[in-house]
């Protein structure tokens, strides 16, 4: 099973410090989990996790590239999460919303399963904080109008008294650290992938 990733520097692992280390993110604890969890079915199904995440990008940029890194690479399923440089750079969430859903429909016609995530919270920025909740309302709806699974990484990094991302998860206010990446990727494997492959292995 080969799944891609695609995103920006949440997908890649940023943390904002000077060294990058991929291994945090959380396609890489994704990954872990699914193998871990295979091995404890004694089951040979094999799971790949692809990071097809670029840091700075767009979801313009995201559509863009969407046929190289995801229809290419013959994925089964497609974690598409983007929309948090956007709101960066004052784009207006319906705007965001349409090259998204193209996302969603793009790997539905090619028989790829998407996942559509909701955005994480901002430390520091309240401000976009509001335009970040209007875009995962819209992605919630446009994957429930699709039928596709939807996973909420905001609601589960961040403080739920005041929205903020939760500084247990914060590394500079945008990105998160190692503890909030691998709260990522046990919340998708917990939401999603555990019972997808609970289904491949009966």
């Amino acid at each position: 099973m080969k799944i891609v990733a695609l995103g920006d520097s949440l997908t890649v692992g940023e943390t904002g410090f000077s060294t990058l280390d991929e291994s945090v993110s959380y396609p890489k604890y994704l990954e872990a989990l699914a193998k871990q969890h295979l091995a404890s079915l004694q089951s040979d199904l094999e799971v790949n996790v692809l990071n097809r995440g670029i840091n700075g990008d767009l979801t313009s940029g995201m559509l863009e590239r969407f046929s190289r890194d995801v229809v290419d690479e013959k994925a089964d399923y497609v974690v598409i999460l983007g929309g948090a440089n956007d709101i960066g750079w004052g784009f207006d969430p319906s705007m965001i919303a349409h090259n998204l859903t193209a996302m969603y429909d793009a790997a539905l016609n090619e028989g790829i399963g998407p996942v559509a995530c909701s955005v994480p919270s901002i430390l520091g920025s309240d401000a976009l904080i509001p335009p970040r909740l209007q875009l995962n309302r819209i992605i919630r709806t446009e994957a429930e109008k699709r039928s596709i699974r939807f996973v909420d990484f905001f609601t589960t990094t961040a403080d739920p008294q005041t929205n903020r991302l939760s500084e247990d998860y914060s590394s500079d206010g945008l990105h998160l650290n190692t503890m909030g990446y691998q709260q990522m990727g046990k919340y998708m494997f917990d939401e999603w992938l555990r019972a997808l492959l609970d289904q491949h292995t009966k």
